[in-house]
């Protein structure tokens, strides 16, 4: 069997099948506007996190390949190439390896277990993060994550982004929570700090693909996935708003991506926010203020509506007071 799962905030579709397997090769596609450019130059583009001589090596030991080959650097690429990188066997162990990382847990039972993930933390192994993530957390937790796939993850959050999700413990309930993703049953709500005055409420109907230059991020794209984000203000400040946001799909980096669309990125966002506010308080955020306050769902063996919620951690939290004017 083969299905997909829709994922929260963080992530887009991932393949799901009921045998554990090592990380999957990263799959991309050389942009058309590389179109004759060498290949080690339009990867370079593609993947700008990662220096030209070590693409190059990649290229020359095959853990690179354009279109099924592994190229010479100086070979021309024409765009739409598909192009794989495989994680090194040493990475791809480092992913399977249970690691003793301690766990905010709201929720377990036998079936389920619901997470308040902290700031910092990245919930799945990929490019750069092979180790100390959520999934070797789960690895060393109990035994029957190393028996699911992804250890029974069903959607993620951003490294940056902090609050709950829910980590299936059965096949038949990874199965169940896969389901209620795709039927949009799964009650997602965050809280974000963003930039302007909003207007009250609304919502934003806009689809999200790879942005077509800088294809490490996403943008609203003609042709992208279909994504609905709805909000709401909680409270208004002088240069930023509190707002509500609830999602009704779960693209990756959706809300982020939305709010900037509509002109009020998120405070601290260094990738679709502002380098700048007349805010030294907003400035001086570290990270995007988006936090997954509420998590609801239908608990896969009883059947009954549940529903979790999570206090913003400190350092949200704080700045809030700030902008009040309750702490210095």
């Amino acid at each position: 069997m083969k299905c997909a799962i829709e994922n929260s905030l963080e992530e887009d579709w991932v393949d799901y099948s009921p045998a554990a397997s090592p990380p999957s090769p990263q799959r991309e596609s050389i942009p058309h506007e590389c179109a004759g450019m060498r290949a080690d130059q339009a990867l370079a583009r593609l993947f700008p996190e990662h220096s030209r001589s070590r693409l190059q090596s990649w290229l020359k030991s095959g853990r690179i390949t354009i279109a099924g080959a592994s190229p010479d650097p100086k070979t021309k690429v024409w765009g739409g190439e598909t192009v794989l990188v495989s994680p090194e066997p040493s990475e791809a162990m480092l992913a399977e390896q249970a690691e003793d990382i301690p766990l905010q847990i709201v929720f377990e039972d036998d079936t389920l277990v619901v997470i308040d993930k902290p700031v910092g933390l990245v919930v799945h192994p990929g490019s750069g993060n092979w180790s100390g993530t959520l999934l070797n957390a789960l690895l060393h937790h109990g035994p029957a994550f190393r028996e699911l796939p992804r250890a029974g993850i069903v959607h993620r959050l951003d490294k940056d982004t902090s609050g709950l999700l829910v980590v299936a413990k059965t096949l038949e309930a990874q199965t169940d929570l896969v389901r209620q993703l795709q039927a949009r049953s799964v009650k997602r709500h965050y809280y974000a700090l963003v930039h302007g005055e909003p207007a009250p409420g609304g919502e934003v109907n806009a689809p999200i693909g790879r942005h077509p230059v800088q294809r490490t991020k996403m943008a609203v794209v003609p042709g992208g996935r279909e994504a609905l984000t709805r909000y709401r203000v909680v409270e208004r400040f002088t240069r930023a708003t509190l707002v509500e946001c609830e999602l009704a799909t779960g693209r990756t980096h959706q809300i982020r991506v939305h709010m900037a669309h509509i002109g009020h990125p998120l405070v601290g966002d260094a990738t679709y926010g502002k380098a700048k506010s007349a805010d030294p308080r907003l400035d001086a955020f570290p990270r995007q203020a988006l936090h997954a306050w509420q998590l609801g769902l239908i608990h896969p063996r009883s059947g009954e509506a549940c529903r979790w919620q999570s206090p913003l951690p400190a350092d949200f939290d704080g700045l809030l007071r700030r902008l009040r004017g309750e702490a210095p």
